[in-house]
């Protein structure tokens, strides 16, 4: 273990080398309150600030810490936990190499951890798909739109890019926040993870911190928007399965349900929807919807992530998009970013044909 693996705790050579010592995490969680500590900070401020807060001083805590953050996020029952922390151990991550990038020679005198760009796009497997340019950089059309697609601002769009021959011009800068969002995808692939009980015991102080912070957050998202059209091939499915009359298992029931209270229908709307499944209880189908939107529980629960979708055979008709994102909320984001104007919201066409 060394200062550059806990400054790049998401690199491959820092996941080796935590192995290669012989880490337990049943021991290490049972044992080093540090870590537990700096790993809870790490989620915690990802909820809070957006960051993961000032790295600790041992090397050795701040590089184990990652893992069982992990961990910790993964406990916790609520996506947006999760989304946060990756996206916060990604910023962290480009706030750090791109003062290494800036500044390599001055750091490597000092024999501080450094890393350049070039290692950084082997790392994703980048190297091929990224050359230099005048004034900057191009990258391969499929590569950016894989890194590209979840980024909001308009100016991500392919559309306004400059593509030639199947690549796409960017800045240095821009190159670095696609890097950063490849940062943000590895954090967050394979959470949740699955958790022993033994450690989820050992855990267990730190989760309840996290879920009191989170409860104390207002985390509803900004969308207001329903239309159907644009929803992901698998809420689509879902909801048309619901308006059939079909019975859905628990978890793709919870899955649009959740989905749809995320883009703004209330209760009332939603219990609607259900009228017509078999074996409709208006109060049970009320009381888990208000569960699920945070007004009758602690916590607003986020629709599914994709990874979770596929892993409950929610995934279905996946299009070119859904290779690019990691959960259907962004890929309903991109559509209203870049359709929304041309449909109607689902509320506003039932009130004009009442």
């Amino acid at each position: 273990m060394d200062a550059y693996h806990a400054r790049y705790p998401f690199l491959r050579a820092a996941r080796a080398a935590v192995e290669e010592a012989g880490v337990d995490l049943s021991e290490l969680v049972r044992t080093d309150d540090a870590v537990v500590d700096r790993a809870r900070e790490r989620v915690e401020r990802a909820l809070t600030d957006r960051e993961i807060g000032p790295a600790s001083r041992s090397t050795r805590v701040e590089l184990l810490s990652y893992p069982v953050a992990r961990v910790i996020a993964s406990l916790v029952d609520a996506n947006i936990v999760r989304q946060r922390y990756a996206e916060a151990e990604a910023t962290a991550a480009r706030e750090r190499f791109q003062a290494d990038f800036a500044d390599s020679e001055e750091i490597n005198s000092v024999g501080a951890p450094s890393l350049d760009r070039e290692t950084l796009l082997r790392e994703f497997d980048l190297k091929s798909a990224v050359r230099r340019a005048d004034g900057g950089f191009e990258m391969a059309v499929s590569d950016y739109l894989t890194y590209a697609a979840s980024l909001r601002p308009s100016k991500w769009r392919l559309s306004t890019r400059v593509l030639a021959d199947g690549w796409v011009s960017i800045t240095a800068d821009e190159l670095d926040r696609l890097l950063q969002q490849a940062v943000e995808t590895r954090v967050e692939s394979g959470l949740p993870l699955s958790v022993p009980d033994s450690i989820a015991t050992e855990l267990a102080a730190a989760v309840t911190a996290i879920e009191h912070t989170l409860s104390e957050l207002d985390l509803t998202r900004e969308i207001d928007t329903v239309v159907p059209e644009l929803f992901p091939p698998c809420m689509q499915h879902l909801l048309d399965r619901v308006q059939s009359g079909e019975h859905l298992a628990h978890h793709s029931r919870f899955a649009i349900t959740s989905f749809l209270t995320n883009i703004g229908l209330q209760t009332d709307e939603i219990v609607e929807l259900y009228r017509t499944n078999p074996g409709f209880g208006e109060e049970m189908t009320r009381y888990q919807t208000d569960h699920i939107r945070g007004d009758s529980s602690p916590t607003e629960y986020t629709a599914p992530a994709c990874a979770t979708m596929v892993a409950y055979g929610d995934c279905v008709n996946p299009d070119d998009l859904c290779d690019a994102i990691s959960h259907p909320l962004s890929y309903y984001e991109v559509k209203l970013d870049d359709e929304a104007e041309d449909h109607t919201d689902w509320r506003e066409r039932a009130e004009a044909e009442d």
